[in-house]
Parts: structure tokens; C-alpha cells; sequence
């Protein structure tokens, strides 16, 4: 699988997701099995740039490539500004986001809402290949199938796109006005792989192997996307390797090492974020990692109560010894609620 000039690992990529892919967490799921990662989504505001928001996602320290950045707006002209301001600090692959469903952003008729006029669209697309193509840099564009059901043309536009010189596309297969309601659809997908030359990855409900590998073979599709699926099971990439390898399930990962890459994405993340905001925006990804254990819904409450980072490391780390003396693998269903109470005891 390529991307431009770009082999990639693999053909399981992780979904740009705002305020979730930052740089530790897709270095953690590349560690895990994932071939490609697209940041959360930077503004092609200039006022915004020098935010420490906005700079938070703009740093690739130590991040493997090729890195691809995915940029949010309405103006072809600051989009393509956009383009060449974050490649000056490191992206190798700039991504359009034309998929995200966000009232706050298709507000201000950026995301999906471009989709509803098409010759901004593609205008925003030409600007940005032709800021890209002359320092080598490949332009992806990621959409929805369409605003609503009576407005459908991803297909129009990914022949645009391809046209106008973009590298891949990649099709979340809902509506902007479904959000992630209801259930993704991948025929509009099989329809533009069919018609395109490009690579085009499939997103939407792909939350197992079974399902991914139904999804490739049904679509034809070059790669899938996965993005909530990996929030709390970023494993789940080398999950589907091994399924689409083997066409058998690999055991749940050892309890010990889900703790490891748990602890040390922590650590990663603190260092981005510092201690206050560190600390509070680790929490979903900590809630997300025990959801689904035994004792893991307690433990949340109790997780939302501590207020620094060593607190929170020798909460976790408190956690998982517990499960491990009891799992050596990672258990799939929570325990009842006695159990619960003794994982708060625990915690105490």
C-alpha cells in the first residue's frame, strides 16, 4: 500500500479524531499493529496557529512517518496556507477533512458541509495539491457519502478530487446529518473504489476483524479506517492483521502488557500535555482502557476523583495488578457487583 511516495506498513489506518489522535496516541497504535495515522484535525486559521492547542497538534516529536496532517476550513486560499504552514513543521501527507459531522465546525461550513457546495469543495482541493505538489507532498481527501440522504455525491466529488490531483480518499460511509447514528453503509464505497484509480479506504463500523475483512472484500477497497473501535482496544490493529493473515483470532492480549502500553501512553501523554491538562484529558483515554472489565465501571468513578498524574499511574497500576492476579489475559465482560465494590476498596 502506498501513499505517494509512501509504503506503508499495512492497510489498517487510524481515523483522524479530534481531541483523541494526538501524537502519543498514534504512536501507541502504530506500536499496535496500525500502518497509518492522520492527526486530529488543525485549523486553517492563522490566528489560532501560535494557540497551544493548535501547536499541541502540530508536534511530531519523535513520531515515525510518514507523518499526515489533516486540515479543517472554508478558504481555499488559507487552506492551502494551511497545507504549507504544517508542512514546514514536519507533515509529509496533508489530508482534507471533508467527513466531520461537528455542529461547531460545519457551523462555519467547514467538514461535511463543504460537501454541499461542490465548486468551493473541489476549489479548496486544487489549492491545497497546488501548495503541496511542488515540495513532494501528497494530498488525501477524507468525506461522507453526502449532507443527507437526498444529497449524495461523495462519488462526484471523489472524481473531482482524483482530477484535481488528490492521492487517496478515503469515505466514512454516513451522511453528515446521520453523525455516527444509525448503521455505516459501505456501497457508496464499492461505487467510488469502482470508478477511481486512487486508492480509496473504507471508514464507518469497522470494529473487528471479521467486519474489516468483510468490508475490504465487499468494497474492493485499498485500506480501512478505524477510529472509535481503537479508543480503549488499540490492539485491535494487530488483531485484524492476524485475522486477515490467518483468518483465525489471535488470544486476548496479556493482561500485563495491555497495563505496559496503558502506563506508558500515560507518560507520553503527560509530557505533551503537562500535569493539569494532562491529567484531565487522560481520563477518557484511561475509561475507555477499563470500560469493558471487571470492575472497570467503579473504577472510573473512582479515576474521575484524583487530580495528578502519579495518583492517577498508581491508580492504574493498582487496577491492573489486581486483574492480573486474577486474568492472565485480558477478560472480555465485567464482574458483578461485589466485585465492583472490591475494586473501589482497592482503590481507597
Amino acid at each position: 500500500m502506498r501513499i505517494g511516495p509512501f509504503d506503508l506498513a499495512n492497510n489498517l489506518f487510524v481515523a483522524p479524531m479530534a481531541g483523541v489522535t494526538d501524537r502519543p496516541f498514534r504512536q501507541l497504535c502504530k506500536r499496535l499493529g496500525a500502518g497509518y495515522a492522520v492527526s486530529e484535525m488543525v485549523t486553517s486559521r492563522k490566528d489560532l496557529w501560535q494557540s497551544l492547542k493548535t501547536s499541541r497538534r502540530a508536534n511530531h516529536d519523535g513520531e515515525p512517518g510518514p507523518i499526515a496532517v489533516q486540515i479543517a476550513g472554508t478558504d481555499a486560499a488559507m487552506m492551502a496556507e494551511a497545507a504549507a504552514y504544517n508542512i514546514d513543521r514536519g507533515a509529509q501527507i496533508i489530508d482534507i477533512n471533508m467527513g466531520c459531522p461537528a455542529k461547531k465546525v460545519c457551523n462555519k461550513w467547514a467538514g461535511s458541509a463543504l460537501m454541499r457546495d461542490e465548486p468551493g469543495a473541489l476549489a479548496i482541493v486544487e489549492a491545497v495539491v497546488a501548495a503541496c505538489a511542488p515540495r513532494g507532498v501528497p494530498v488525501t481527501l477524507k468525506m461522507r457519502t453526502g449532507w443527507c440522504a437526498e444529497e449524495r455525491n461523495a462519488l462526484t466529488l471523489a472524481r473531482a478530487a482524483e482530477s484535481a490531483g488528490v492521492a487517496l480518499v478515503t469515505v466514512h460511509g454516513r451522511t453528515r446529518e446521520q453523525g455516527y447514528s444509525g448503521r455505516a453503509e459501505h456501497d457508496t464505497v464499492a461505487a467510488i473504489k469502482a470508478a477511481l484509480r486512487i486508492p480509496v479506504v473504507a471508514n464507518g463500523d469497522i470494529n473487528s476483524p471479521e467486519r474489516a475483512a468483510e468490508v475490504l472484500r465487499a468494497t474492493g477497497a485499498d485500506a480501512v479506517m478505524i477510529g472509535r473501535a481503537a479508543q480503549g482496544r488499540p490492539w485491535i490493529f494487530d488483531d485484524i492483521a492476524h485475522y486477515l493473515a490467518q483468518g483465525t483470532h489471535r488470544p486476548a492480549p496479556a493482561t500485563r502488557d495491555v497495563q505496559r502500553w496503558l502506563t506508558e501512553h500515560l507518560a507520553d501523554h503527560y509530557a505533551l500535555y503537562g500535569e493539569d491538562t494532562g491529567v484531565r484529558s487522560a481520563r477518557k483515554h484511561i475509561g475507555w482502557a477499563v470500560r469493558t472489565l471487571p470492575g472497570g465501571e467503579a473504577f472510573r468513578a473512582v479515576m474521575n476523583t484524583l487530580d495528578d498524574a502519579a495518583a492517577q499511574l498508581r491508580a492504574v497500576t493498582t487496577f491492573f495488578d489486581h486483574l492480573a492476579d486474577s486474568h492472565e489475559r485480558l477478560p472480555h465482560s465485567g464482574l458483578d457487583a461485589a466485585a465492583n465494590q472490591d475494586q473501589i476498596a482497592l482503590l481507597a
